[in-house]
């Protein structure tokens, strides 16, 4: 079975807070030094933080990967340099009387496959040095566009300057830039004012804790809360072994002879659980590829 000291903590972020400071405190509560988030939240964001411990920080380049879903709300007329409401006011324009069919009409270029030029104020790097250093200078430089896609984009309700929209989209989607484009596109230019994460693939926002209830449980109620490691990858198939398999895999052993093995990467049961992920050819061939520490 997995290590008692390992699992996955939902987190309701709250809006004010960066997600290494989020995790720092629930570090404290746990009592677990190593972890780490997967996928940042911006202080003004609030929503669902994915947090690894222990042996299930060797997940979140999974969960890195996933889908996220967010509920945003644009504010039209405003632009700011970092294309949310922490950035400084750089133009101001008229809002046009629109209604939801034209707001609407807007949106429609927006969804499926499309391509965006990331913000200056991110993490990416170019040249060497991380885009948000360079326009903390004042400099901005060409950032090529890079292909995402919005699985969904829907309109959620209109008080103008105002609208708010939910929002599905592959890894690398930067809300901000989205709603960025959005507000060129209806003319008038527009900022993020407020977003909340409520998906990070497999997980949900539903299912999360708040922080301030989180720091009123003891660390063996708050052990409670974690997720087995194996919960961020239900999208693998499972491949079940018997106990003389499951020793030869944790010593390092390929395997020669695993029935109904699918082809490519797998989650490994032993008799007493989850022991990693393997990669298997398909021909009943399975060589361990990340095992985690049992009890």
């Amino acid at each position: 079975m997995s290590d008692p000291g390992s699992g996955i903590l939902l987190l309701d972020k709250p809006v004010g807070l960066t997600s290494n400071a989020a995790l720092g405190r629930a570090k404290r509560v746990l009592g677990i030094r190593k972890a780490g988030h997967a996928g940042t939240l911006d202080p003004m964001a609030s929503g669902l933080l994915v947090l690894c411990f222990g042996e299930a920080t060797k997940v979140s380049g999974f969960l890195l990967d996933a889908a996220k879903a967010y509920s945003a709300e644009a504010t039209l007329g405003v632009v700011t340099d970092s294309e949310d409401a922490e950035g400084e006011v750089i133009a101001e324009h008229p809002v046009p009387r629109l209604d939801r069919d034209a707001i609407e009409m807007v949106l429609k270029r927006f969804r499926g496959e499309i391509e965006q030029v990331p913000p200056m104020h991110s993490a990416l790097k170019q040249g060497g040095k991380r885009l948000y250093e360079l326009a903390r200078k004042g400099e901005t430089v060409e950032r090529p566009p890079r292909a995402i896609t919005i699985h969904k984009l829907e309109l959620t309700g209109i008080n103008l300057p105002r609208f708010t929209l939910d929002v599905k989209c592959s890894k690398g989607t930067y809300i901000r830039s989205l709603v960025r484009d959005i507000g060129q596109a209806l003319g008038c230019g527009a900022h993020l004012s407020a977003l909340r994460r409520t998906l990070s693939a497999p997980f949900e926002l539903k299912d999360a804790v708040g922080l301030s209830d989180l720091e009123s449980l003891t660390p063996e109620e708050a052990a409670a809360l974690l997720l087995s490691p194996d919960q961020a990858l239900q999208h693998l198939p499972a491949v079940h072994l018997d106990i003389i398999q499951a020793s030869r895999i944790r010593q390092g052993q390929r395997l020669a002879a695993v029935d109904h093995s699918p082809v490519g990467q797998a989650r490994l049961y032993g008799p007493d659980g989850f022991i990693g992920i393997g990669e298997t050819d398909g021909h009943g061939h399975l060589k361990p590829k990340r095992l985690f520490a049992g009890r």
